[in-house]
């Protein structure tokens, strides 16, 4: 990033219907800088990934923000998605490169190792991404992560790196100030109390406090 503050990336909610959740997404990504926004829909068959693709992509697109896939290199070689992002325990890193070829996004998740996230961005993985760094209710966290990691990881790479993990507009500023090129939002953003654009807005603007 050329930019020192942190963006967002926003993760949809694990369950949604397209033609409702449009609403909401637009409204988020006109609040404000996003950086991309991961479809993530764990329990949903391909056809609904690939209805959910059409309509939400599209929404991205039009506003220069990238539209990741998580989980599944293969839907998103075939809907033309800017990447996908990959767990520990889905398809490793160099099937979901094989898959979506070398100009698309492949970002792993590393929970707080820093030997995976050292293999990974060696591996040639465009980012990588530790968490949860809260408490959360979107997933289970499978492990638990201090910016002092962040920290480190700026130290020691150049690979971007994503904060993840019950970030909200009141406790991303320890991450920014420790350096998160990113923070994936979910429920911070969806459930925001004003609304999703509020939210967005809300982050930006500490953001940029915090990283000034």
């Amino acid at each position: 990033m050329s930019d020192p503050a942190s963006r967002l990336y926003l993760i949809t909610p694990a369950q949604l219907q397209p033609g409702d959740f449009a609403g909401p997404l637009a409204q988020a990504l006109d609040g404000g800088d996003v950086a991309c926004v991961q479809l993530r829909l764990k329990e949903a068959s391909d056809d609904q990934i690939r209805a959910a693709s059409d309509i939400l992509m599209r929404l991205c697109h039009e506003r220069d923000v990238s539209f990741i896939l998580n989980d599944r290199p293969d839907l998103a070689a075939e809907l033309g998605c800017d990447g996908v992002h990959v767990g520990q325990e889905d398809a490793p890193y160099e099937q979901a490169r094989r898959l979506v070829g070398r100009d698309r996004i492949v970002g792993v998740t590393c929970h707080d190792s820093q030997d995976l996230a050292i293999a990974a961005a060696e591996a040639g993985a465009d980012y990588v991404a530790f968490g949860a760094f809260f408490a959360t209710q979107t997933k289970q966290a499978k492990s638990q992560a201090g910016p002092e990691l962040l920290r480190w990881w700026q130290d020691v790479m150049t690979v971007p790196v994503v904060a993840i993990g019950g970030i909200t507009v009141d406790n991303c500023p320890a991450l920014v100030c420790a350096g998160a090129d990113f923070l994936a939002v979910s429920a911070g953003v969806w459930d925001y109390p004003d609304g999703p654009g509020a939210a967005v807005t809300s982050f930006n603007r500490v953001i940029a406090r915090a990283a000034g």
